[in-house]
């Protein structure tokens, strides 16, 4: 089960990874298929445009629902 504060409203890729347990490379084939998340042009620092996937707590709770956590074998 993912636990999610409903004060945010847009994660990352590294949060949806850490949330749900899945890898980056999984999170966006899945993504991209079932047309969840979406791509932010954020501005770095060196004033470079930079892509950055961005998900809703909608789109988390689909991740999760498709690729469930795997449970650890002892």
């Amino acid at each position: 089960m993912v636990t999610i504060r409903s004060s945010q409203k847009l994660f990352t890729l590294d949060e949806v990874a850490r949330l749900t347990g899945i890898g980056g490379d999984n999170i966006l084939n899945v993504a991209r298929a079932k047309h969840l998340g979406f791509i932010s042009r954020v501005a770095e620092a060196a004033g470079e445009q930079a892509e950055q996937w961005l998900f809703t707590a909608a789109d988390v709770m689909i991740l999760n629902v498709l690729n469930p956590r795997r449970e650890q074998q002892a």
